[in-house]
């Protein structure tokens, strides 16, 4: 297990009811239902969530290590993900797929980018190892 140096930010959530209920941050900045994948249910889905946060993420980190490595990052950069939530011996796990779209860049600088940015970010690191995740050029 990695340990942290020093902690950066710390996110806080409060959520109530589980699959079906809501979900706020300290901060205000979140306050979102949530319902079941699949439902009728109104709300967002931790999956989801799961999707935003890892894409967010690893945008972030395609733009750390860009300036670090000498690739720009395009301003229309995008990554469509998903993630899948199914059944694991015994239990019930997760797949992710990000899908990268970096316009104008070649297809050997954007998999540089790719794959240096895949060893910093944060999701990748607690992801790898423990579930399925592909990443793809489009």
């Amino acid at each position: 297990m990695t340990q942290l140096e020093k902690v950066l930010y710390t996110a806080k959530a409060h959520v109530t009811g589980g699959r079906d209920g809501a979900a706020k941050t300290d901060d205000g900045r979140l306050d979102v239902k949530l319902s079941s994948p699949g439902t009728s249910g109104t709300g967002t889905n931790p999956e989801q969530l799961f999707a935003s946060g890892y894409a967010a993420c690893f945008i972030g980190a395609m733009k750390a290590v860009g300036g670090k490595i000498g690739i720009p990052v395009p301003q229309d950069v995008s990554i469509d993900a998903e993630v899948d939530l199914g059944p694991i011996p015994n239990a019930y796990g997760i797949a992710a797929r990000l899908k990268i779209s970096l316009p104008g860049l070649d297809p050997v600088t954007a998999q540089k980018l790719v794959d240096a940015a895949h060893q910093v970010c944060p999701y990748s690191n607690a992801t790898r190892g423990n579930i399925d995740v592909t990443i793809t050029l489009v």
